[in-house]
């Protein structure tokens, strides 16, 4: 696992920078990269990125057969939660949607219970409501909309793998995420990511945005002779960093 201090640094970058850190590391193919392949909506964007291990749940508002059994669900659901290593992303399959939104799972005590278990915020592929409230509790949402009520909503399954977004994911899988959307880091590229996204970030400052940044009002040659100069110059730092780092 990361470090916390680890961890912290890369809740410092967004998505996208993430990636291309991921990307410049990693030995596996760069298409195959399990992140979200429908659209996602961050209603706290204010908030910023998060990072955090994920819990797995599904639910279903709309079907009422499992509520009888609902004290019995969320007692043995919140111990698998506490038993989690933290910080926590819970990923919520909604077995209602995209077809139909009945309910939604999250609202003000669900958000402030997760946070009392070391929970960060969700990736929903169902609803959420209570949108001020959950902010209020510092619980991050990342869902498909926005609904009123709460139907039938209680955990079904946990702890298996769900698909949200066109995405796989498994407990325990490290997760970025915000406005952009999210990904999953493959644990094999965990232990140089942050000196990769550290590199990348500052790599793309120092030579192709500063090359396009300096040559703006330039004959237009001048400009694309510049913009190939600092190009050649990128790929070269990031062959030296991924040797350096033996990637």
């Amino acid at each position: 696992m990361l470090t916390h201090s680890d961890m912290l640094k890369l809740k410092r970058w967004n998505t996208p920078t993430i990636y291309n850190g991921w990307e410049s590391i990693t030995k596996g193919e760069r298409i195959a990269i399990r992140c979200n392949r429908d659209e996602t909506k961050d209603f706290m964007p204010q908030m910023g990125p998060m990072i955090g291990y994920a819990v797995t749940v599904t639910c279903q508002p709309g079907n009422k057969d499992h509520f009888p059994d609902k004290t019995k669900y969320n007692e043995e659901y919140r111990r698998y939660v506490a038993s989690m290593p933290g910080p926590k992303i819970v990923v919520l399959q909604d077995l209602d949607s995209p077809a139909r939104v009945i309910g939604s799972f999250w609202g003000e005590v669900n958000a402030n219970t997760h946070r009392a278990l070391g929970c960060v915020g969700t990736i929903s592929e169902g609803a959420i409501r209570d949108v001020d409230e959950m902010t209020n509790a510092g619980f991050k949402a990342l869902a498909r909309r926005l609904c009123v009520g709460h139907a039938y909503s209680m955990p079904i399954s946990w702890g298996e793998p769900v698909t949200v977004f066109g995405c796989e994911v498994r407990s325990g899988d490290l997760i970025h995420a915000d406005k952009h959307g999210f990904m999953v880091i493959p644990e094999e590229d965990h232990k140089h990511l942050v000196e990769a996204v550290a590199f990348m970030d500052e790599n793309e400052c120092l030579t192709t945005i500063k090359a396009a940044r300096e040559s703006m009002g330039k004959e237009y040659e001048e400009i694309l002779n510049a913009l190939s100069k600092a190009g050649s110059e990128f790929g070269r730092n990031v062959q030296e960093m991924k040797k350096r780092l033996g990637v």
